[in-house]
């Protein structure tokens, strides 16, 4: 009977044995019953969402104190015992047919009845009456067990003769995959547009929300702001290189190839530099719309400086190197300001800031995730940079047929479009008013925490606890928001690689392209492969790949996107390495392209015969390396700056990339033939040896992302006209 019983109360049985010793038996004995039986070895058994019930392995009776110690656990009552069998066997139990669970339950009721008995009178009678006194002391058994499982028990419940509940059919039940689990009354069942526990968040699918059309507005004025910079910027690398008597394509300013590379890189440098002033006047004094106004003027300006001097007239008086060198500037200047506001601007339209939980058309319960939607967010910013990019398809052939001016005429007319939407459209943008001093007081902060060697050392609260009497106008919260974005700029430390790589693309390998037979296109024109090959696969990665990884519970958080980025930057120079070694083999000059008897056409130089279309991969494999590292480092900058200072760390981002131009300055000495070769294997190497070290560093970070969601929670929700005074008083 004690066998009957054991496996009796580890299977189908168990809820009904608690039904049977609870009303069947007088209380007093029932109680004594259930609180002298112990679990003699307990077992962990999971449940299918990853939680975890105690199972039974050896029956019941006395000697448990042993066996629990030698689990790790305490002993443990009958009621959690058969609580947490019951909880499992349930679903097993509810497979069966209204009829065979009747039955069954009337021969369990009997035989539950029987063995509870014969167990109780062979093992327990000597100290019934002192556990009998003890149970005066404990809730009614029936009692407990009904508040336990009472809510599995749906409110329209079947019963059986005896009054046991009839479980549903398998057609009957709810699928118990993780979406629908995960509304275990154990864990709660959170109504939509509330925030989801922390059980939902570990098992519901997370989904991004759409965009607001003021978002899409403002990605079209970075379109129009993009196609003029990629347009312009991308014929420098001609117009300083060729000749002024037109020998080598369209007249120019005939610089050399090197001076070429050396001003272009300057030009980039130029351009993530000033992104830190934009950066300071937004934040600081005038917010970020206005500051994009501001700087719109200076990129104006220097866009008709550009285009008067690369007029045939001008070029022939010699207008044309002092007129670049002052364009490039002014227009540097602009584009910087540009950069370091609007990136920042558009994030600022979405203002969810907590998880809350949707249920789709087809039932699905999922969690809305502000990070996947952030991320959407900057995957369509940088899919609408791109199309701006494509303006190259058009500005080489302007370039080859009628000079270089009709091509920076083109930018300029397309840059006013997007002066005119951004001040038609003025009310519909939300806008962040400037916060004051708050970059001045993160540097104060910023110079306590170094002086005292800790991070905490500027939060008001450590300065009191140790002795600091002076007063300091932010909070301990401010000082956090400060330290998640320091945790962001850590990370951009290692981005200066990526960005060597990346600037070949517009210099270097539009030099290659030209070494190459290129059939009527022109060499520029091969770097609208990279804005092409974003294009295409943005939308796959955005809506194939990430969604096939999320609902098999793989979600590629910052680190490890910035680190698959690292690698297929590595995998293109890899590849133009492999493309040069080609080139060179080729004849008719070999590792000097253009250079020998036989490269030489009268004036023109002819180049290897190799054909120009094997170059298209290198351009593929940079774009969607850019798709993982760009987008992402726009996101992480956003997201882990203070709302105060969005526009500030998104500067420090941009920064990044005038280092890598100033690395790859310092490289522009072996950007010859016939070095090309080492050149882009030694960058290609370093982008592969930056990923891994990236990774080992700081993998970590992606298991904290919600945490550092929940900094900003409480942020307020703003307008077109703002919410928030125009200081902010960090006390």
């Amino acid at each position: 009977m004690a066998h009957v019983s054991r496996n009796f109360a580890e299977g189908l049985g168990a809820r009904h044995t608690v039904i049977a010793i609870g009303h069947l038996l007088p209380p007093s004995v029932a109680r004594c019953l259930m609180l002298h039986t112990h679990i003699r070895a307990v077992t962990k058994v999971p449940f299918s969402d990853g939680r975890m019930f105690y199972s039974n392995g050896h029956g019941f009776g006395r000697g448990v104190a042993s066996r629990g110690v030698e689990y790790g656990v305490d002993r443990v009552s009958m009621t959690e015992y058969l609580l947490n069998v019951s909880r499992s066997w349930y679903f097993y139990y509810s497979s069966f047919t209204p009829i065979l669970s009747s039955l069954s339950s009337s021969i369990i009721l009997a035989l539950s009845l029987v063995a509870s008995v014969t167990v109780k009178t062979f093992f327990f009678s000597s100290s019934l009456i002192d556990i009998c006194n003890m149970a005066q002391n404990h809730e009614d058994l029936a009692a407990e067990l009904h508040e336990e499982l009472g809510e599995r028990v749906p409110a329209e419940k079947k019963t059986d003769l005896a009054g046991g509940y009839i479980a549903p059919s398998i057609d009957e039940k709810k699928s118990l995959d993780k979406q629908h689990y995960a509304s275990d009354p154990e864990f709660g069942t959170t109504p939509d547009g509330e925030e989801p526990n922390d059980h939902e968040k570990a098992t519901l699918r997370r989904v991004g929300e759409n965009l607001p059309a003021s978002a899409f507005l403002i990605a079209v004025v970075e379109l129009t702001e993009r196609f003029t910079y990629y347009g312009a910027q991308g014929l420098f690398q001609n117009y300083i290189s060729n000749s002024p008597t037109g020998a080598d394509g369209a007249k120019g300013l005939g610089m050399g190839h090197q001076a070429a590379t050396g001003l272009n890189l300057f030009f980039q440098w130029f351009c993530y530099v000033t992104p830190i002033l934009g950066a300071i006047i937004a934040d600081q004094y005038l917010g970020k719309y206005r500051t994009i106004l501001v700087f719109c003027g200076f990129y104006w300006v220097g866009l008709i400086i550009l285009w008067t001097t690369s007029l045939p007239v001008a070029m022939e008086h010699g207008a044309g190197k002092a007129g670049y060198i002052v364009a490039i500037i002014v227009i540097g200047l602009g584009t910087g300001g540009i950069k370091s506001n609007i990136a920042p601007l558009i994030a600022d339209q979405y203002q969810r800031r907590r998880m809350a939980i949707r249920t789709e058309k087809d039932g699905e319960r999922v969690v809305i995730d502000p990070a996947i939607t952030y991320q959407r967010i900057y995957m369509i910013f940088y899919w609408c940079i791109n199309v701006g990019a494509l303006s190259l398809l058009a500005t080489p052939f302007m370039e080859k047929y009628k000079g270089f001016w009709t091509a920076y005429l083109m930018c300029f007319c397309m840059f006013n479009v997007g002066i005119v939407t951004l001040v038609l459209r003025r009310k519909t943008f939300v806008n962040r008013p400037p916060q004051g001093s708050v970059i001045t007081d993160a540097f104060k902060a910023l110079g306590m925490m170094i002086a005292a060697r800790n991070t905490d050392a500027a939060k008001p609260s450590w300065r009191e606890a140790n002795g600091k009497t002076k007063a300091v106008p932010w909070n301990d919260h401010f000082v956090d928001e400060l330290k998640r974005a320091l945790r962001a700029c850590k990370v951009f430390i290692f981005y200066p690689i990526f960005w060597v790589c990346y600037g070949q693309f517009s210099t270097n390998f539009v030099t290659q392209a030209g070494q190459m037979q290129g059939h009527g296109v022109p060499n520029d024109l091969m770097q609208n492969f990279d804005p092409i090959s974003i294009l295409v696969f943005t939308p796959l990665i955005e809506k194939v790949l990430y969604p096939i990884l999320r609902r098999a519970g793989i979600e590629l958080r910052p680190i490890a996107r910035i680190t698959i980025g690292f690698w297929l930057a590595a995998l293109c120079l890899a590849y133009a390495a492999i493309v040069q070694h080609i080139i060179y083999s080729a004849g008719p000059c070999y590792e000097h392209p253009g250079e020998c008897a036989a490269g030489q056409d009268g004036n023109t130089k002819l180049p290897n015969n190799v054909h120009i279309a094997i170059q298209t991969p290198a351009y593929i494999f940079i774009g969607i390396s850019e798709i993982f590292i760009s987008v992402t480092g726009l996101e992480y900058a956003y997201t882990k700056a203070p709302p105060s200072m969005k526009s500030f760390v998104q500067s420090i981002y941009l920064f990044t990339n005038a280092f890598g131009s100033a690395i790859a300055e310092a490289l522009v000495s072996e950007a010859k033939d016939p070095n090309f070769l080492w050149l882009y294997t030694g960058v290609g190497i370093s982008s592969f040896v930056t990923g891994c070290i990236f990774y080992a560093i700081f993998r970590h970070y992606d298991a904290q992302e919600d945490a550092m969601y929940d900094l900003d929670r409480d942020e307020p929700t703003l307008t077109h006209n703002g919410v928030e005074p125009k200081t902010v008083d960090h006390e």
